[in-house]
């Protein structure tokens, strides 16, 4: 039996212009993304707040193959590393991937969306003047 656990983290920072939430979740061997826009800077409170009601509601992007480190079993050695993690403070590459893997996808899809709509109105259209051609045929 295999025991999978899942890991969470959540990075804040400013973009330029918004606040913005890299929510990194870890499940066994895959990686997945979210990115929350705050717009103003949260604080501790309203974060966990949005996460309790709004967990649900976050769109993660496909599940990517990650590679897993040693973990070092010195405590001390583990505590440094997390140190040196919340020092850096932002989001993974691998999150940032994720994210954009998603965003590619939902342009793929939205492309695919406006080119079946073009291609139903040019129908349209192609139905409509064969009709009136068929009409003036007929003499009306």
């Amino acid at each position: 039996m295999t025991v999978s656990s899942t890991c969470i983290t959540l990075t804040v920072f400013h973009d330029g212009q918004f606040w913005v939430g890299i929510l990194e979740r870890i499940e066994g061997e895959s990686l997945c993304a979210a990115r929350i826009v705050f717009g103003a800077e949260p604080s501790n409170e309203e974060i966990l707040h949005f996460i309790q009601t709004q967990w649900n509601r976050l769109r993660f992007s496909p599940a990517m193959k990650l590679e897993r480190r040693r973990t070092a079993s010195n405590p001390k050695r583990r505590q440094r590393e997390a140190a040196k993690e919340a020092a850096k403070a932002q989001p993974s590459t691998k999150a940032q991937l994720a994210l954009a893997e998603m965003r590619e996808e939902g342009k793929q899809a939205s492309r695919k969306k406006s080119s079946m709509e073009k291609k139903a109105a040019e129908d349209a259209r192609f139905r409509l003047k064969t009709e009136k051609r068929k009409q003036k045929h007929r003499g009306h």
